[in-house]
């Protein structure tokens, strides 16, 4: 956990958008009538406990992203592949599985690419949409949520704000909150046009007296939320498992001062060792809504350019450039203006759009109160329950459940036994063998039956192996033959073991991957596409290792003895079936690092024990480290001292490969192969690039498979599992002839919750 600024960010970001596209997925096919009011049964589904930060604006973990979305329409919708649909007003039918579904939303979009290099988005909304309070929904309101997500003191988790719209850089110029203008100016500022100097002396008062206190603590609840803490919640057993050894009854501040202590500097401590937050945002959120609010500090436009009404139900986005993200984030919620701003102050023609720039705060006071067009209304979060009615104005008809609950579990057992004894009708339990054995054992050895019935889909991600390619190479070069070459000797033992070790761990709840990208995307290549090879299936002359015929151990065998090839072409010396010596720069051992929790629970450490004892056979030494600690995993990849290790990467809807794969400035690529990876490729720079500035789908999976063969050639990232998740529904009480049919990873069970009703 420790040094996870970089890969917090990183799988923010993609929750992010994985959370807004769910959202769009919800606003789909066509319900038929309302159901029957008279119904007070509650419809009960297990979640994790919520952060109460239910706003489409500042929702932070997918649970509260979840409260938002029940109660939001978005701008755009998606099909059960992910694929955006752009005729939503009279439905756009596409099949799945041998079923044609039709897809309704509240717009349409046209896409224009201009001979400038510009791309215009033109929108159509519905002209019958009204929100539950039943005042009617227009283009403003749209126009109204763009602006709060680019306003420059948004500080949520989306990521609109970065798109390339025309003059959105000069809009956002210019201004920032007062604690941040604060912070920038300095404690020995004394200039107090923009803020007084009590404002600015109790910013620094906080910052250096409390706010160190706050890091620790964020820290610490980071700890509790993911389950990290074995013993229990205490500061002191918090600060172990982020590798800090404090007395018993140590507070946050003592937290935050041993933290301090073990670096040169306090920024570096903070730069470090952050859990999401740094201690200027801190200060700024505990000292209210004035340090939040905006003060001009330079030259900054009164619009946004790019932003363009047209009428009442229409509107313009246009961008900079083709970029094949956008459609993404454009798909916003549409937001009531009238609640979550304030239409005194909305005047589209002069440059007035729903609050004053720089102030948010009636965006920030709705944050536990959601309201919008969605299915269902928000009533209250009381006692670790989230109450919601139907919204009977909703426009593919009035939800046939009037009322859900969100029931807060405190762990996976709860969901389980929530589901099995009958207090809670679905939920979502870490697909566990521990979950299968109990499904199964409710069912009489199924996993559908008649007290639990089982739905999978693929996960969103997938668990790699990989390896740094600054630690393991030859001769100081990275990206020359032998050093690849090196890595691929290891990468043909490893990958020969995969299918032994997934189907031991997950048995069929996962399966053996191919390619360095998640098997729900549209652009993972499948088995039938030309050129589709299993990974490290060749030796150095491209032979191939396996044929059809062979048993598991013959396949091991092979995959050793074309190991050597690649020792050999690296430049090692071979003797009698054994390598002997390294050359320059290179290494007869190296370590693997697994985050198994000092007891070997890890999907791929049967891999590695494998692969161990078949590389000390040719000389080669692999020691593998069980990590009780998985902080120490995360430290040291960004240090870039570890060799090898196991993880797994989150993924967006678009197979966008920039922020992972991409070498080039830090600043624009902070992700795997700035630290962890350490790939520097021009070609692979420009495939990525190339890919992002088509929307062609087809041409763009050509790119992207070219950028998966160039992965595979470092051979940085061995591939090696697709697990599943479930959703787990009641028999008994839900009726399942009406919930969702054919869910998918990018269409849930809620994506048609109107249907859904109770037994």
């Amino acid at each position: 956990m420790r040094k996870l600024s970089k890969v917090i960010a990183l799988f923010l970001a993609l929750t992010m958008c994985l959370g807004l596209f769910a959202a769009c997925g919800q606003n789909t096919t066509k319900t038929g009538e309302a159901g029957n009011k008279a119904d007070t049964t509650p419809l009960v589904v297990g979640y994790a406990p919520f952060n109460s930060k239910f706003s489409p604006f500042f929702a932070e973990t997918a649970y509260d992203q979840d409260v938002a979305t029940m109660t939001q329409i978005t701008l755009l919708t998606s099909d059960r592949t992910g694929a955006i649909i752009e005729k939503g007003i009279e439905g756009t039918t596409v099949a799945y599985n041998g079923t044609d579904y039709t897809y309704y939303g509240p717009a349409d979009l046209e896409i224009v690419e201009n001979a400038d290099g510009t791309v215009d988005y033109k929108f159509k909304l519905r002209e019958d949409l009204v929100f539950s309070d039943g005042e009617k929904v227009t283009i403003d309101d749209v126009i109204f949520t763009m602006y709060a997500y680019a306003d420059p003191t948004y500080d949520g988790s989306s990521t609109f704000f970065a798109l390339p719209i025309v003059g959105m850089e000069e809009y956002r110029a210019g201004m920032s909150s007062k604690g941040d203008a604060i912070f920038a100016a300095g404690e020995d500022n004394t200039d107090f046009t923009l803020w007084t100097e009590e404002e600015q002396t109790a910013f620094w008062t906080y910052y250096n007296e409390k706010a160190g206190a706050d890091f620790a603590k964020e820290i610490c609840q980071y700890c509790i939320d993911n389950g990290y803490n074995a013993a229990d919640d205490s500061v002191a057993a918090c600060a172990a498992n982020w590798g800090y050894e404090l007395a018993e009854d140590a507070d946050y501040q003592a937290f935050w001062e041993a933290i301090v202590a073990a670096y040169e500097t306090v920024e570096e401590a903070e730069a470090t060792e952050t859990a999401g937050s740094t201690r200027q945002s801190l200060t700024i959120a505990a000292l209210g809504d004035a340090y939040l609010k905006g003060v001009k500090t330079g030259e900054s436009a009164d619009s946004i350019t790019g932003i363009k009404k047209t009428g009442d139900y229409s509107m313009t986005v246009t961008t900079t450039e083709v970029d094949a993200t956008a459609i993404y984030q454009l798909g916003v919620s549409i937001t009531p203006l009238h609640y979550y701003g304030d239409t005194a102050k909305y005047d589209y023609d002069n440059n007035k759009f729903g609050f004053e720039k720089g102030d948010l705060s009636s965006v920030r006071a709705k944050t536990t109160q959601p309201m919008g067009a969605g299915p269902y209304k928000f009533l209250k979060y009381e006692n670790g329950v989230v109450n919601f009615e139907a919204n009977d104005k909703y426009f593919k008809g009035a939800p046939k459940t009037k009322f859900i609950n969100f029931q807060e579990c405190l762990s996976d057992d709860d969901k389980l036994n929530g589901v099995t004894t009958g207090t809670i009708d679905i939920s979502d339990p870490s697909f566990s063998t521990d979950t299968v054995d109990a499904i199964m054992k409710a069912n009489d050895g199924q996993l559908d039956g008649k007290v639990i019935t089982t739905n999978t889909v693929d996960n969103l991600g997938y668990g790699y192996i990989g390896m740094c390619a600054k630690v393991m190479n030859v001769g100081g070069e990275p990206d020359s033959d032998a050093s690849k070459a090196l890595r691929k000797a290891f990468a043909t033992v490893l990958s020969a073991y995969r299918e032994l070790a997934v189907d031991s761990y997950y048995g069929e709840r996962a399966s053996v991957i191919n390619y360095p990208i998640s098997n729900t995307s549209w652009a993972a290549p499948q088995s039938t596409d030309d050129g589709y090879k299993v990974a490290f299936s060749v030796d150095a002359q491209g032979n191939d290792i396996y044929t059809s015929d062979m048993t598991a151990e013959q396949k091991y065998e092979a995959a050793l003895k074309a190991s050597l090839t690649f020792f050999e072409a690296a430049g090692y010396t071979v003797e009698d079936g054994k390598v002997t010596a390294a050359p320059a720069g290179a290494s007869l051992e190296y370590t693997v690092w697994i985050p198994a929790d000092g007891k070997g629970d890890h999907p791929s450490f049967m891999i590695l024990t494998e692969a161990k004892k078949a590389l000390e056979t040719i000389g080669i030494t692999l020691t593998v480290k069980d990590l009780a600690n998985s902080s120490e995993l995360w430290d040291a990849l960004e240090a870039q001292t570890v060799a090898m290790w196991c993880a797994a990467w989150g993924a967006t809807v678009d197979p966008d490969m920039y922020q992972i794969y991409f070498s080039g400035n830090e600043a624009k690529a902070a992700g795997g192969s700035n630290y962890m990876y350490a790939i520097d490729d021009a070609e692979l720079n420009q495939l990525i690039l190339d890919a992002r500035a088509s929307t062609d789908q087809t041409y763009r999976k050509s790119m992207y498979k070219a950028c998966l063969d160039k992965i595979i050639d470092w051979a940085v990232e061995i591939p090696v599992y697709q697990r599943q998740n479930a959703i787990i529904f009641s028999t008994e009480r839900v009726n399942m002839a009406t919930v969702t049919p054919d869910i998918t990873t990018f269409y849930g069970w809620m994506s048609e919750i109107e249907n859904t009703t109770l037994n």
